[in-house]
């Protein structure tokens, strides 16, 4: 396996066997397709906590075990570094640029964007960008990049129902080899942010608070866990 770039880590649970995909499963699909067959892109958009990161690192990761070169570049991260953080990367096979908002109204971000999308163009790379909105409705100064990002496969990542959030989350504690009761996961519904970073976070942390405890998660023990927390808010 080629080595991921270690400026900017992938997290370990960020893999498409965790994403509980509800109506995105087109979306998915195509992610699973460019992490082992050639070039191509698209443009992933949607709300924060609709799995837009989770999906560009489980596009990585699923490229890396395929032997193949894949970089995540979050622009939150390159932002402060300058266009010069996003130059280097062209001889990747799979390049993931998330947090594309950030580059908006910078030119001299836009125009890294636009240079690394035309080296990876060349080679027959895959190129996927992540934005809150639809790339079309991005005030970039600079048209061209506009364009380019227009042109390939654009995904409006669906939020979850309530329902399948509920669902998202049995999944991901059967994924950790935990039971998840359906009270236990309307409880944490009920107390907690209902976006999908902020529960599963809480989930491993009541993973391994079970695993001290010895203790199942019922809801009187995950009521317990979450009072002794000094950062959480209702």
């Amino acid at each position: 396996m080629k080595q991921l770039p270690l400026e900017f880590k992938l997290r370990d649970s960020a893999i498409f066997a965790t994403f509980f995909p509800g109506a995105n499963e087109l979306a998915v699909a195509y992610l699973r397709s460019l992490a082992g067959d050639g070039g191509g892109g698209c443009c992933l958009w949607g709300s924060a906590g609709s799995g837009k990161s989770h999906l560009l690192q489980a596009l990585c990761a699923a490229a890396a075990e395929k032997s193949r070169s894949a970089a995540y570049l979050p622009m939150t991260q390159i932002g402060p570094m300058g266009p010069e953080a996003l130059r280097g990367w062209a001889g990747h096979d799979v390049v993931a640029v998330d947090e594309l908002d950030v580059a908006v109204g910078n030119p001299a971000l836009e125009e890294g964007l636009f240079g690394l999308y035309n080296e990876l163009h060349d080679t027959s790379a895959a190129f996927v960008v992540a934005s809150r909105s639809p790339p079309g409705a991005l005030d970039f100064s600079l048209p061209d990049l506009r364009s380019r990002l227009t042109a390939g496969s654009v995904f409006q990542l669906v939020a979850l129902s309530e329902s399948d959030v509920i669902e998202a989350l049995k999944f991901r504690a059967r994924h950790r080899g935990l039971e998840l009761p359906r009270d236990t996961a309307h409880y944490l519904m009920r107390r907690l942010p209902r976006d999908m970073a902020s529960l599963c976070d809480w989930l491993d942390r009541l993973d391994v608070a079970s695993l001290v405890a010895q203790r199942r998660l019922t809801v009187p023990f995950v009521r317990e866990v979450l009072a002794l927390s000094d950062d959480h808010r209702r």
